[in-house]
């Protein structure tokens, strides 16, 4: 009967689109999109970086009330939620905490969310990556099944961490990134599909002491840019035509400890074979330190910069100067004596005036 209920609720719901968010601090909410499609964007204004105390929006998506959002947390572990199964808020709030909808275990952390209207599609994939540098594919449709407890997405060895997840097609191109400022770049079908209880193949191998600290699934744009305009390069230092150099917008963000940063272009960073040691992605030295994230942006983005001592700082990604690989970067913020960089993320707007 509960199941029959249950089925009887969903059908009551109506199927509506809803903006997604979640901050950084972990609060989670849903809102009607087309509310946001009919707010004025505003002036974000463009005033150099500005610093905070307050939480962000980390994350946002679009998706049908019906839709699953599943939750990968650091323990290789993925539970669910239906979207019309959180809270509904307005923008101005920030919604319910995670941990109060789904029951984490102890010391578990959130660290990926995958939105899907529909579990059973075959050729939908989860690429995950871990901290020691695993990485694995599954099916989505390994994840059709749903637990209020969860269930094991990877299994972890010792004290190794699941530190990204993300949905792809199973023709992307997957980016790591070490902490002692190594990057590999290679192509999703090196890896096969695996079932749950699988612990994945070396993604990256990694130096004594070294370790992951970032995974995207991204779309190199030579690849685009190579059947425009009929040529094969996959190395923009090749690239003599600058008005193909132009066309290359995809930039990696790399922020190190000590507030540096830069943005190289991902042709930069050649392909290579799944589990070799990657090319240098930033020198790493006693005045920048080590690398702490680096993230996928555009000429658009905005990165939100998070101190061990609670400051938020918002940085334009444009304002941020471009450079090669094997270069240490520039001063994003200036830090205290005691203070470092803990984290760097992609800020997420809101407001959406372009989708009107």
């Amino acid at each position: 009967m509960d199941k029959v209920d249950e089925i009887k609720l969903e059908d009551l719901i109506a199927d509506t689109e809803m903006l997604i968010t979640v901050s950084h601090a972990g609060y989670i909410k849903r809102t009607a999109a087309d509310t946001y499609r009919h707010q004025s964007r505003g002036g974000k204004g463009r005033i150099g970086a500005k610093t905070k105390e307050e939480d962000f929006v980390e994350h946002l998506f679009i998706a049908s009330a019906h839709s699953y959002i599943l939750l990968f947390t650091s323990k290789g572990r993925v539970y669910w939620l239906k979207v019309y199964e959180l809270p509904e808020a307005a923008a101005a709030t920030r919604g319910k905490a995670i941990s109060s909808l789904v029951k984490f275990q102890e010391d578990e952390k959130l660290t990926a969310l995958v939105a899907a209207r529909n579990l059973e599609e075959a050729d939908k994939f989860v690429f995950m990556a871990t901290k020691s540098g695993t990485v694995k594919k599954s099916a989505l449709t390994e994840f059709s099944n749903p637990r209020s407890t969860g269930i094991i997405a990877i299994t972890l060895d010792g004290k190794d961490e699941l530190i990204g997840a993300k949905l792809t097609d199973g023709k992307k191109m997957i980016f790591l990134a070490s902490h002692d400022g190594q990057a590999i770049l290679f192509r999703e079908t090196e890896v096969r599909p695996m079932g749950r209880n699988a612990g994945g193949v070396n993604g990256m191998d990694l130096a004594k002491d070294d370790y992951v600290v970032s995974m995207d699934a991204v779309q190199p744009d030579f690849e685009i840019i190579a059947k425009e305009h009929k040529t094969t390069t996959q190395n923009l230092e090749e690239l003599e035509n600058e008005q193909i150099k132009d066309s290359l917008v995809t930039l990696m963000l790399t922020v190190a400890e000590k507030g540096y940063g830069k943005r190289t272009p991902l042709a930069e960073y050649r392909i290579t074979s799944r589990g070799g040691k990657g090319v240098v992605n930033m020198k790493t030295t006693d005045r920048n330190g080590f690398v702490v994230a680096t993230l996928q942006v555009t000429e658009e983005s905005d990165v939100m910069i998070i101190t061990h001592n609670g400051k938020v700082i918002r940085v334009h990604a444009n304002e941020i100067r471009e450079a090669g690989r094997s270069t240490q970067g520039v001063r994003l913020l200036r830090l205290e004596a005691d203070d470092s960089v803990a984290a760097a993320a992609v800020l997420q707007e809101e407001n959406e005036e372009e989708k009107k």
